[in-house]
């Protein structure tokens, strides 16, 4: 027995925590099923659409997309890895991973640049964010699926809302840190030509800040795809359960291949969201304007100062 044991009693931590999640799950019971309904419905239906188009009609389409934001040298990596994908077999899982990793993405940027731009404007809400953030950060992995399959059972929802709770803390931070680094001379032009706090942010700090805002969807994705695996523990379909199955089974071949797979839809959705983190010279268009408008509006005043002497000696 320790010594700390006859002077420090225990407390509950765990027990409390598990009569909150119990609680919370009888008592909105009505809005769990709900948000079960409309993620499962989301992710099935984003599944069939991608399985619907062949796989060799598909891959072209990828490495378009490639092409176009990126470069030809992606096209044709993105042609060739997913081809393999398709040799090793594993396309149908890789697409439901895919799919996973979209849909925990989408919604995981939907409450999180809300959550970042509202911090980046109130120091309040930025401290009380952070430390829930580091906690969320610091959390194992594991651990989430814990509340996720009390909410959800075992299939697709709890893996998805694992991923989502996982993968949102990059998002929150790296908004903030996007739209806190806007110049604030730039804020400071557009607040000097009459412009409201709103147009502000949408025309100002949130395009400055896409490539910030960018880097935090490509962390949010990777973490996605990292936690999607481990969501096969939970049932969900694709690539984790092909891992998860091939542990349980000692299937080395099985585990390489879904492993792979994993990398090859890691790398491609990298380069092309960090591709999509480069707007090109926004940046400097927009500082151009403004000294545009600038240079217009002194012109402006020099013409006037120059025109009243004229029209009082009149």
């Amino acid at each position: 027995m320790n010594d700390n044991d006859s002077i420090i009693p225990r407390i509950p931590v765990g027990e409390w925590g598990n009569t909150a999640i119990v609680w919370f799950a009888n008592t909105f019971e009505w809005l769990l099923d709900l948000i079960s309904l409309i993620l499962e419905w989301s992710v099935t239906t984003l599944i069939d659409g991608l399985l619907f188009v062949p796989a060799l009609v598909l891959i072209p389409v990828f490495a378009l997309i490639g092409w176009l934001l990126r470069s030809w040298q992606l096209a044709i990596g993105t042609v060739v890895s997913f081809l393999l994908v398709v040799a090793m077999d594993t396309w149908v899982p890789a697409m439901q991973t895919l799919a996973l990793v979209l849909i925990a993405t989408l919604v995981a940027v939907l409450i999180a640049v809300p959550i970042g731009i509202l911090a980046a404007r109130n120091s309040s809400v930025s401290a009380v964010v952070k430390p829930v953030l580091d906690f969320m950060q610091t959390m194992p992995a594991f651990v989430y699926l814990l509340p996720a399959v009390l909410f959800f059972s075992i299939g697709l929802v709890p893996g998805l809302f694992a991923t989502v709770i996982f993968a949102l803390p990059p998002g929150v931070r790296l908004t903030e840190l996007g739209i806190r680094g806007v110049d604030a001379e730039t804020v400071e032009a557009g607040q000097a030509f009459g412009a409201t706090p709103r147009q502000i942010l949408r025309g100002i700090q949130l395009p400055l800040a896409t490539p910030t805002i960018m880097a935090g969807v490509n962390q949010v994705i990777m973490l996605a795809l990292s936690m999607a695996v481990i969501a096969g523990i939970a049932g969900a379909d694709g690539l984790g359960k092909e891992v998860v199955q091939s542990i349980a089974t000692l299937n080395r071949p099985q585990g390489i291949e879904a492993g792979l797979a994993v990398v090859i839809i890691a790398i491609y959705l990298d380069r092309v969201t960090a591709a999509l983190g480069r707007p090109g010279d926004y940046q400097h268009s927009l500082r151009g304007q403004l000294r545009r408008r600038q240079a217009s509006t002194r012109a402006d005043e020099a013409k006037a100062s120059s025109e009243a002497p004229a029209d009082s000696t009149a």
